[in-house]
């Protein structure tokens, strides 16, 4: 990445050094941030000479943007413009952040994508992490009707229950989306908004949290604008944690998926054989997630036979979509609401069948294991 003439550089370096010591961790969770206060006439020019040379010279980053991203948070929100200038002059543009965008897993085809969330690795792993929280994800099912499995699934494909946070530093991540990445530039500039006041109002070091590519974080990566809207704590200690706390996790899964509209007790999805090919007017799920437009009975009449004999007791009426999975073979699935409400969480198709076949694998692991 070019870093600008070597005397602004160099200024940079010798007079500021205002990332050298800077190494993403997870975060820490204290009293409010004072980074809002912390601002000097020297940390304001030291601000101007690294965004010369750090995010603002990062290729298609357009300073008038930035500037422009600074004068609403002040307008809209009171923050302070030199500080939120010191900050983000702090945040690195980072290349691979755009190369990961540009190659999602959500692109790969089913047969791919299932080898790496479904896995025996995992279903150890979920039937563990249910274990050891069962109390809390009975508190959570009873007060949000979520199923456990459902939610220990979500965990593990998110982050293998915790093990694996993401690598990058949130600042970095969406200031670099933001700002670098036109395709969805006003979306992930909305999210450092969200990620700005969220660390103002938890009391963040906004350079400390980690996350994935997209500046999803903790264990069940949530994005800002979601960690704002539906993260809980629901371990009583007053905060939302969403890195340390198995419970706030659990109890926030279980919150955003009965906020979009999760059916307690009902089915998601069940396989299905057809016997002819599929009418050419039928909707048909692929990796992109479609919302339930037909019926089960009009599936039916299409010539799809379900495997599984509790499907046969579903009402006939019931809201359905077909689904058709990319296997050496297709394979075919009919999804009902609650599959398409895991689909909110992450809007792919294929994300969704990975978390109900992986919470399928838990559960039958669960109820064969003697505690």
């Amino acid at each position: 990445m070019a870093r600008g003439r070597a005397t602004t550089s160099r200024l940079r370096s010798h007079a500021c050094r205002l990332r050298d010591a800077r190494r993403p961790h997870p975060v820490r969770l204290a009293a409010p941030s004072t980074w809002r206060q912390r601002v000097t006439p020297r940390l304001v020019l030291c601000a101007f000479l690294a965004f010369a040379s750090g995010l603002a010279a990062a290729p298609a980053i357009a300073p008038a943007d930035v500037d422009a991203f600074v004068r609403e948070m002040t307008e809209r929100h009171g923050f302070d413009a030199d500080a939120l200038r010191t900050l983000l002059a702090q945040a690195e543009y980072r290349q691979g952040i755009i190369d990961a965008m540009n190659r999602p897993y959500e692109g790969l085809p089913w047969y791919r994508y299932q080898s790496l969330f479904v896995t025996p690795e995992r279903i150890e792993g979920g039937s563990e992490y249910w274990r050891e929280n069962q109390d809390t994800l009975a508190r959570a099912h009873a007060l949000h009707g979520v199923d456990p499995s459902i939610i220990v699934a979500i965990i593990g494909v998110e982050t293998n229950y915790g093990r694996n946070l993401g690598q990058h530093a949130v600042i970095d991540a969406l200031t670099t989306l933001g700002f670098a990445y036109p395709r969805r530039a006003r979306f992930f500039r909305g999210e450092l908004e969200s990620f700005l006041l969220l660390a103002r109002e938890e009391g963040m070091d906004p350079l400390e949290p980690v996350g994935s590519y997209a500046g999803a974080m903790g264990k069940p990566q949530f994005i800002p604008s979601s960690y704002r809207a539906y993260a809980i704590d629901f371990d009583g200690d007053g905060r939302r944690d969403l890195w340390n706390s198995d419970a706030d996790a659990i109890g926030s899964v279980a919150n955003y998926l009965a906020r979009h509209g999760w059916q307690p007790g009902a089915a998601i999805a069940f396989p299905v054989d057809l016997s002819a090919a599929p009418p050419p007017d039928l909707a048909i799920a692929e990796k992109a997630p479609l919302e339930p437009n037909t019926t089960l009975a009009a599936l039916t009449a299409a010539g799809l036979v379900a495997r599984e004999a509790a499907a046969a007791q579903l009402d006939p009426t019931t809201a359905a979509i077909l689904i058709r999975l990319e296997e050496p073979d297709a394979a075919y699935w009919i999804g009902l609401r609650n599959f398409y409400v895991i689909t909110r969480y992450n809007h792919s198709t294929l994300y969704a069948m990975a978390v109900y076949q992986l919470s399928q694998a838990i559960r039958a692991r669960v109820d064969g294991s003697a505690w």
